[in-house]
């Protein structure tokens, strides 16, 4: 079992209260590791060592702030089996999962550090003769970041990296269910690259402590920006709490994803793109295909062809190479999808695919259709190996059809006609559409956020920046200035 103490200004240390958390393995159910439980005591120690190393780090060299995470992405990639074993064991992730993580992550870290020595501000016009009007980005100053479990390398990267980037400190609170994943190993593959003390700080908690740490932390007068990605629920308190602070944040949410199938599409190809999109990672990805819209004529074929692929998904230890399906994140998490599935069924939808309950925190590649808007499935997202299949006629309806729900994160239009994919697309109400493919995709130079319940902001190439920058505005004016009065 590992232990692990807070991080706090380039050390480890004991909560201050002396506590410590377990967690636990998904697919065995053991403690994976004992970790240090913060109180807000711990976060006031945590801001201020942030606070205390910001003016160094935004004052460094951009090529120095690049070096340590080019560097880092080396370490990742040279550390990839370490990965793939830290997640199948705190996650239950497969092993394709844990060297996707690192891939992206990679690329993520090499982004970011391309970002260091990125422009920063623009020469603007004025009305007055000789005057040099600005605008420029500079770091925030303290950052707080909040990472998931279910991509915990690329997420809790994604978290850090352009903040770090542009000069900021980051006090880091990597969830309950992944803290070594999603943050401390993160931490120390940083500090091994040569990020100096106190720059990242990552502090993890007890359960039935996280909403006190997140208020404490967003509520630090040292922290200036808040990022945070995960349930949309727990999303909108932390949107609450930074805004009561007046603070900017950028949420990235839940997604109930809609991949349409068109008449014209490959239904070979649509099988297998959904197939991918529903059932990736077990269905625990924000951008999972929840709901696959397909046109009438096609449906029954569809259906088969996807059911087929569905039923040949090899459920079982994340640590067999053969597994494509593995656990949840939590036998709780397995037994609520499986509760949705057989009211959903009750309710009168069709399964396609065997259900049955959870086994533990496992449970099926599941295919339903059927599905009427009265049943909770149609609105909540699953986050589980869950898709439910509806038909449409005509293309308004499908686009009716994908944008009858709150969420607005991801979508996927497949048709062998781009230019009626494109039509479509540009009618959807998600912050990403994707013609040609399914819902889930990520680069880390693109613009990733969602509308609605799926958040606000954006991480991602320029966007990124600008999301962890303040602009100001300066003026060099001529010598002696006229005044009228």
């Amino acid at each position: 079992m590992r232990t692990r103490q807070l991080l706090i200004n380039g050390a480890d240390r004991p909560a201050t209260n002396q506590r410590t958390t377990p967690d636990h393995s998904p697919w065995t159910g053991e403690v994976f590791a004992e970790v240090a439980a913060a109180s807000p005591a711990d976060v006031t120690l945590a801001t201020e060592a942030a606070q205390a190393a910001f003016p160094a780090w935004a004052a460094a060299r951009p090529s120095q702030r690049r070096a340590v995470l080019l560097k880092a992405a080396d370490l990742l990639e040279q550390r990839a089996e370490e990965v793939v074993e830290l997640i199948s064991a705190e996650t239950g992730g497969t092993r394709g999962w844990g060297l996707f993580n690192v891939d992206l992550g990679g690329q993520i870290l090499r982004e970011a550090a391309a970002a260091a020595t990125q422009p920063v501000g623009e020469v603007l016009t004025t009305e007055f003769g000789g005057q040099l009007s600005l605008a420029v980005r500079e770091p925030a100053g303290v950052v707080a970041a909040f990472s998931p479990w279910n991509a915990p390398v690329i997420l809790g990267i994604r978290s850090i990296a352009v903040p770090l980037a542009v000069g900021n400190t980051v006090v880091l609170k990597p969830t309950e269910d992944a803290p070594i994943a999603a943050g401390y190993f993160l931490a120390d593959l940083l500090h091994q690259a040569g990020l100096p003390p106190g720059v990242l700080n990552v502090i993890s908690n007890a359960r039935q402590d996280a909403a006190e740490i997140a208020r404490a932390l967003i509520a630090d007068p040292r922290v200036r920006l808040v990022n945070f990605t995960g349930s949309t629920g727990v999303g909108r308190l932390i949107g609450i709490a930074a805004a009561e602070h007046l603070k900017p944040a950028i949420l990235e949410l839940g997604g109930k994803n809609s991949v349409l199938v068109l008449d014209d599409a490959d239904l070979d190809h649509a099988a297998a793109a959904v197939n991918f999109g529903a059932f990736a990672n077990t269905g625990q990805i924000c951008m999972s295909a929840d709901r696959v819209l397909v046109q009438r004529e096609v449906a029954e074929e569809f259906t088969a062809k996807l059911t087929t692929r569905a039923a040949t998904l090899h459920r079982g230890s994340p640590t067999d190479p053969n597994t494509t399906l593995g656990p949840l994140i939590s036998a709780g998490s397995a037994n609520r999808v499986a509760a949705l599935v057989a009211e959903t069924v009750d309710a009168g939808a069709t399964l396609h695919t065997s259900g049955g309950p959870a086994e533990g925190a496992s449970y099926p590649a599941t295919v339903l259709s059927g599905i009427t808007p009265d049943m909770r499935i149609h609105h909540e997202e699953v986050f589980g190996p869950v898709c439910t299949v509806l038909t449409f006629d005509t293309d308004e309806e499908a686009i009716k059809l994908a944008n009858s729900t709150d969420y607005g994160l991801s979508t996927g239009i497949l048709t062998t006609h781009q230019g009626r994919g494109l039509t479509i697309a540009r009618q959807l109400h998600t912050g990403i559409a994707h013609v040609g493919d399914q819902s889930v995709a990520d680069e880390p130079q693109a613009p990733f956020g969602g509308v609605g319940q799926s958040g606000y902001g954006k991480f991602g190439g320029r966007w990124g920046v600008d999301a962890f920058t303040t602009t100001r505005w300066i003026t060099l004016g001529p010598q002696h200035s006229n005044y009228p009065i």
